[in-house]
């Protein structure tokens, strides 16, 4: 009798084991066959595009239309680097390169020079801003895509090339034959505002922004004959850049203590991927006050930036709402050399808000003041919330109010004759800025009455 009641209960065991893992096996079966399916379609729609379109097909212009279509679909930063848009990414992030040392921009077709890096190949022969270039080694420039006309002028170090340069008020073309150098390109510019008071400007987080950074605060400091009183941190208009690098930067003002030290945290699909940078242990900037200035051109490692030193109270954030790209991009490089550029993470300041879709609401709103002249231009300024198919934010139970939409402008930095503004110049153009500057001495007037 015992041993019948013991096959009973096995064989109820086993039932049950079958009725509850079937479900299970049935679904993964049901997954495996429906991408099978769509493998099946996808092949379909190949063969009858290449069999029926109008024209011929290429194979790879329809692979990477493909590729790049199911990209799109995820988000919209994820996206596939073809080799030449993938080696120009490095370089540019890199900050480095083999060139003559041109800030360049495509106006109605025309070549055209922004400016000159200082002490580079252009610089030393005399190429101005505003000058056309005409030609790259007798090819004509005109209607090329920009990229394919700063390929042209880069290439190895020593190596020449020559530039036809149309320049108002010369009688005829201008000739010069360049030798290619190594160019470094700086992300930051800093400069005293007034005795005591620092401005650091960053426009994007390339691989030796850090260390930059650190120099611009010693000069600073050095310049000054003294501490500094209090610093501007600028990252309107920052897109973002290498996150590392970000993080050096919030690293000179947050972790004196044992504790309390995170600057930023991402976290993937699963529990595996959550990663938390902390700061580390050492010689700090002094407490002096700090503005950080953003607008809704602020994003991705720029906004780790000011979200990190909000969390911790170590700077007062002024401006307009950020972007809200709180997105990881990974890039990965694939057996044939391209790149592939995939979101597999978010980033959440020290306290824990996500900055995807939000981005970081500053603790005192300033809209920027249009010159009158530029008044006329009305262009509403998008953020990642505006973007087709961003990702959407995780839920939280503290969400900052967001600020009403501005409008873009680019910040005054030369004036009519192609000089850097003096400082004077640039606090009368730059209310944000004059603002900023404004609050520190006054928290520094608050002090010394307090203390006496």
């Amino acid at each position: 009798m015992l041993k019948k009641a013991f096959a009973i209960s096995a064989i109820a065991a086993v039932l049950a084991a079958i009725f509850f893992v079937a479900p299970l096996l049935d679904k993964e079966e049901r997954a495996r066959r429906s991408e099978a399916e769509y493998v099946s379609m996808f092949k379909e729609v190949v063969d009858i595009v290449k069999e029926s379109y109008v024209d011929k097909v290429d194979d790879k212009k329809l692979m990477t239309g493909a590729i790049n279509g199911m990209l799109a679909a995820l988000d919209p930063h994820s996206t596939y680097l073809p080799v030449t848009e993938y080696s120009e990414m490095k370089v540019h992030m890199a900050g480095a390169f083999g060139g003559l040392g041109i800030e360049l921009d495509m106006r109605n077709g025309k070549l055209m020079v922004n400016a000159p890096i200082e002490d580079t190949p252009a610089f030393r022969a005399g190429i101005l801003a505003g000058d056309h270039i005409f030609q790259i080694d007798g090819k004509p420039t005109k209607d090329l895509p920009i990229n394919e006309c700063v390929s042209r002028m880069r290439g190895t170090p020593g190596t020449q090339v020559t530039l036809t340069i149309i320049r108002e008020g010369a009688a005829q073309p201008l000739t010069f034959r360049l030798t290619r150098a190594i160019i470094k390109t700086k992300s930051l510019k800093a400069r005293l505002l007034e005795s005591g008071y620092g401005y650091v400007r960053i426009a994007e987080f390339q691989e030796r922004t850090g260390e930059d950074f650190e120099k611009a605060l010693k000069t600073l400091a050095a310049d000054n004959g003294a501490p500094l009183s209090g610093l501007i941190l600028d990252l309107r208009y920052n897109p973002g850049g290498l996150v590392d690098q970000a993080y050096r930067v919030a690293d000179r003002f947050i972790g004196e203590g044992l504790t309390n030290g995170d600057i930023v945290t991402t976290k993937g699909r699963d529990a595996a991927s959550v990663h938390t940078l902390t700061a580390t242990i050492g010689e700090k900037e002094p407490k002096y006050p700090m503005v950080v200035l953003i607008n809704g051109g602020s994003a991705s490692a720029s906004e780790i930036v000011a979200g990190a030193l909000q969390d911790h109270k170590r700077a007062v954030i002024m401006g307009t709402q950020s972007f809200g790209k709180g997105s990881v991009q990974s890039i990965m490089t694939l057996n044939n050399g391209d790149g592939l550029k995939l979101t597999t993470a978010r980033y959440y300041t020290p306290s824990g808000r996500s900055i995807q879709a939000k981005g970081i609401t500053p603790d005192i709103v300033v809209e920027f003041a249009k010159p009158t002249a530029a008044k006329k231009e009305k262009e509403q300024e998008v953020r990642e919330q505006d973007l087709d198919g961003h990702m959407q934010e995780v839920p939280e139970t503290k969400a900052p109010a967001p600020a009403k939409p501005v409008h873009p402008v680019l910040l005054p930095r030369v004036n009519g004759a192609g000089k850097e503004l003096s400082e004077e110049e640039l606090l009368q153009k730059d209310n944000q800025l004059a603002r900023a500057l404004e609050l520190i001495k006054g928290v520094n007037v608050l002090k010394k009455g307090l203390l006496r």
